[in-house]
């Protein structure tokens, strides 16, 4: 599997990469503004659109992401910023809201989880950094998981490829990190079986 990072300037955007690079993806951090029309040509079969810098999500643009979003017919995920840039350019809202840092306990929605959080139990510890969270759900998005300060920390696509994370599973303290990044591969396995028949 060939996914890429890209770099909002979040802190932990490196462990990402890390993480992706540990369960045998191929994959490298790019800029966020980097052509699409030369992403397009790398034959990506996913995109992580990392956090970023306090308020990033807030932005009116966030580098080429949206056109990323838009043009690019892979799975992609969004982590913390990159979530609440996606909620927003899919006509939802993100706004200020209880700071969080340090650990969390989400809660997911789902008795039988799939796609990200197949195997991920219903309540498990996450780590959080941030400011801002998703104030509005996108009318084609579900919410996938909550906690008690956060009613959006996992969202998902009804019909796209399309996730978004409050929370960050590339830091160790998140309890089912490297296996919601194993079903993102999976995700992306899947999708492109899809298309190929």
């Amino acid at each position: 599997m060939k996914v890429y990072v890209v770099d909002n300037g979040g802190q932990w955007t490196h462990r990402e990469w890390r993480v992706l690079k540990y369960l045998g993806a191929e994959t490298k951090i790019i800029p966020h503004d980097t052509p699409v029309v030369d992403l397009a040509r790398e034959n990506l079969d996913g995109l992580v659109l990392s956090g970023g810098a306090p308020r990033v999500g807030l932005a009116d643009s966030l580098g080429n992401c949206g056109q990323y979003i838009d043009q690019l017919p892979v799975p992609i995920v969004g982590i913390c910023a990159g979530h609440q840039f996606m909620a927003r350019h899919y006509g939802g809202e993100a706004a200020p809201g209880g700071s969080e840092f340090g650990e969390a306990v989400i809660r997911l929605h789902e008795e039988h989880p799939r796609d990200l959080f197949r195997g991920v139990a219903r309540e498990s510890k996450a780590w959080e950094s941030h400011h801002d969270e998703v104030s509005r759900v996108p009318k084609d998005f579900e919410v996938l998981a909550s906690s008690e300060k956060c009613k959006v920390q996992a969202m998902r696509h009804k019909t796209l490829p399309r996730f978004g994370l409050q929370f960050h599973p590339e830091v160790e303290h998140t309890q089912f990190g490297a296996t919601i990044f194993q079903n993102f591969l999976q995700v992306c396995e899947d999708h492109k079986k899809a298309l190929a028949r």
